[in-house]
């Protein structure tokens, strides 16, 4: 009897403490860090890099396939391509989020989707970085409240720059439903091509919606001048700048604050004007439209 009982408990503690399909993603996608480092270290040829990086990611893809299963999206297709763009911590497009991109073009709308456990992971190891710029909540729904989530989550080369906040309806069902008005960019100033962001949390899934903005943000000629000001005092200080033999140190400050201020103001500009605009109401009922489709309204 005694030895029938350790048996069972055996099988039951095996049972617990198996490894969950996540589990097994994470451990194949450090291994595939770790090799792809190894690599790099012994100076590898960058085909076998290559061959390597892509190889890693398309198991990864099948891996994170198995977990999430088909997006029943309407207008989105039912497969993903890895979100995660690359293995090599010297690459463009590594730490990116683990989860699978949904869209039928490259610059048409797309959902990035994860697990809620995935995302908690990915966001305790940033809440653990050593820069202070690049770190962000270790909770979701702190971290959403952040352009540096989206920057770091679906962006690769550029930052997430948010514009207002939408204040759209929670479906039903979802646990979070946030929305905002932004676009990408590597510099200060106007973004012209913005986008409609919206992230639902709905169960185990964390789905992350950008999508052109329709109609598209009108230029608020009061929001130009703001930044025209600002970008005018600015070259000043970059031309005294520039034309100092000694390259002043102050007025390459006092330039960059100037840009700096006049972007913050502009955005500023943009969240009180914008909503009194006709185009507005039409983009908060896309923002709704594409956060009642992921819940599955």
């Amino acid at each position: 009897m005694r030895l029938i009982w350790t048996f069972v408990f055996a099988l039951a503690s095996s049972a617990v403490f198996a490894a969950s399909p996540e589990d097994d993603y994470i451990a194949a996608r450090d291994k595939a860090i770790s090799d792809i480092a190894a690599l790099e270290s012994s100076n590898a040829a960058v085909e076998t890099l290559d061959a390597t990086n892509t190889k890693a990611l398309a198991d990864l893809q099948d891996r994170l396939a198995a977990v999430l299963g088909p997006l029943t999206v309407k207008d989105f297709p039912a497969t993903g391509t890895m979100n995660l763009q690359s293995l090599s911590a010297s690459d463009i497009g590594f730490g990116m989020l683990d989860g699978l991109r949904y869209a039928k073009t490259d610059d048409g709308p797309s959902i990035v989707v994860s697990t809620r456990g995935l995302t908690e992971r990915w966001l305790q190891s940033k809440s653990n970085q050593d820069d202070a710029s690049l770190q962000l909540p270790a909770g979701i729904e702190d971290a959403l409240k952040l352009d540096g989530f989206y920057t770091q989550a679906i962006g690769s080369d550029a930052a997430f720059v948010r514009t207002l906040d939408f204040s759209v309806g929670k479906p039903e069902g979802a646990d979070i439903a946030m929305a905002r008005l932004g676009g990408w960019t590597q510099d200060v100033g106007p973004i012209y091509d913005q986008l409609v962001v919206v992230t639902v949390v709905k169960g185990d899934r964390v789905m992350i919606a950008e999508a052109p903005a329709t109609p598209a943000v009108p230029k608020i000629a009061a929001c130009e001048a703001v930044w025209s000001a600002a970008d005018a005092a600015a070259q000043k200080f970059q031309e005294s700048y520039q034309g100092s033999d000694l390259k002043d140190q102050q007025a390459y400050d006092s330039a960059n604050a100037a840009w700096e201020k006049g972007d913050a103001d502009y955005r500023t500009c943009m969240a009180d004007h914008l909503p009194a605009d006709p185009a507005f109401a039409a983009l908060l009922k896309q923002a709704q439209a594409l956060a009642d489709s992921m819940a599955g309204k």
